[in-house]
């Protein structure tokens, strides 16, 4: 009984290790840092903010605010904004994914409810795009005050 069980997982094993050419082909990939630095001869997009963070300062519980941040593409190939990654769901990002050509701006509008918060607020959104880094970090900051005590 105890073979079997062994046989049996053995066969198992070597039939799920079974390759499959399922291979993304590396001429897909193209990455323009060497131990040089940003390889200037690849066609990259770079996006440059104005600011990377903004701070509502004092604002009433329940309050939505808003901030658009502006930035640039300076590089030299179209800018591509895939995603934004909100670690609250009371941030709300608006953007277009439509690309940015070399040179043009673009921005990012961050809408902040603040119903539910009390206190110094401090959020961080996520910007993914097709640049290198792929990841550009947003901050809001916000001190939520009860009408109360406003």
């Amino acid at each position: 009984m105890k073979r079997s069980i062994l046989s049996l997982i053995i066969i198992l094993g070597l039939f799920s290790c079974e390759s499959k050419d399922n291979k993304i082909s590396t001429s897909l990939v193209n990455n323009p840092v060497t131990a040089e630095g940003i390889n200037k001869n690849i066609n990259t997009p770079v996006i440059k903010f104005e600011k990377t963070e903004h701070d509502f300062g004092k604002i009433l519980q329940g309050e939505q605010v808003s901030y658009t941040f502006k930035f640039k593409n300076t590089g030299n190939a179209p800018l591509i904004i895939t995603s934004i990654e909100k670690t609250c769901g009371c941030t709300s990002p608006e953007y277009s994914n439509q690309p940015i050509k070399p040179g043009e701006d673009g921005k990012i509008t961050i809408t902040y409810d603040s119903k539910g918060h009390k206190g110094f607020q401090n959020k961080r959104l996520i910007v993914k795009a097709n640049t290198n880094p792929s990841e550009t970090i947003l901050r809001i900051k916000a001190q939520v005050e009860n009408i109360n005590t406003f």
